[in-house]
């Protein structure tokens, strides 16, 4: 039985997830799904990765601004 585009999309993906996960990306089937189609259509990966992580990495600790300090004055 020859395979059709969908199995082989499927089967695409599937690996593609598995080596995300030996990787430890913390990507899901569906986000990865995204990445993969916007690769396809001619996004360069580069930039993407960086967009990619990132969205992914913890927000940084800063200081708060003197605007929005919860002290009041007397």
């Amino acid at each position: 039985m020859e395979a059709t585009g969908g199995q082989i999309a499927k089967e695409t993906l599937e690996l593609a997830f598995q080596i995300s996960n030996m990787l430890e990306t913390g990507l899901d089937r569906h986000t990865l799904s995204l990445l993969i189609a916007l690769i396809d259509r001619g996004i360069n990966p580069e930039p993407l990765s960086a967009v990619v992580r990132e969205l992914s990495s913890p927000p940084s600790r800063t200081q708060p601004s003197s605007a929005f300090s919860s002290s009041t004055k007397p």
